[in-house]
């Protein structure tokens, strides 16, 4: 269990304390390619609860953020027939993180640079609590996933591959 470390704010921090947004942090040693299923090895969370935020986009290539379990992966057909587009693909990662401007591995769906339509895959709402990137690799915020949808937007779907 990593101890606490103080994490310097990021624009999601930011964003989520000017609308008052309470939020716990969790820090872990970052893993290149490791993913939600590290952080949540490393903190002791349940996989399914630590949630990953992805920059895809649409057939005209505009970007769109999907919020799902980190042990899952993304339909990407079924995304883009809910979300009523021709095609949905992951971006490359340069081009993600000039959408976002986080780094790919810090990505948080909060405070990011562009404003995009949020998706979020309806189960991660049903929680309590969900872990999501705060805005740097290695940095964790635990916040109620409802927020998602009162903050951004975000629109829930089914897209989960099992």
């Amino acid at each position: 269990m990593s101890k606490a470390r103080h994490v310097s704010e990021t624009p999601a921090t930011q964003m989520l304390k000017r609308h008052k947004v309470a939020y716990t942090e969790h820090t872990y040693d970052y893993v290149e390619h490791g993913g939600a299923g590290e952080a949540a090895r490393q903190l002791g969370l349940d996989p399914h609860a630590v949630v990953k935020t992805l920059i895809m986009e649409d057939e005209a290539a505009r970007p769109l953020v999907v919020v799902m379990h980190g042990d899952r992966e993304v339909s990407t057909k079924n995304l883009a027939r809910q979300a009523g587009l021709k095609k949905v693909a992951p971006c490359h990662p340069e081009v993600a993180q000039r959408h976002s401007g986080y780094q790919v591995g810090g990505t948080s769906p909060f405070g990011t640079r562009k404003r995009m339509p949020v998706w979020v895959e309806a189960q991660v709402l049903e929680y309590p609590v969900v872990y999501i990137n705060g805005g740097r690799r290695g940095y964790l915020i635990g916040i109620d996933p409802k927020v998602l949808v009162s903050l951004l937007d975000a629109r829930p779907v089914s897209v989960a591959l099992e």
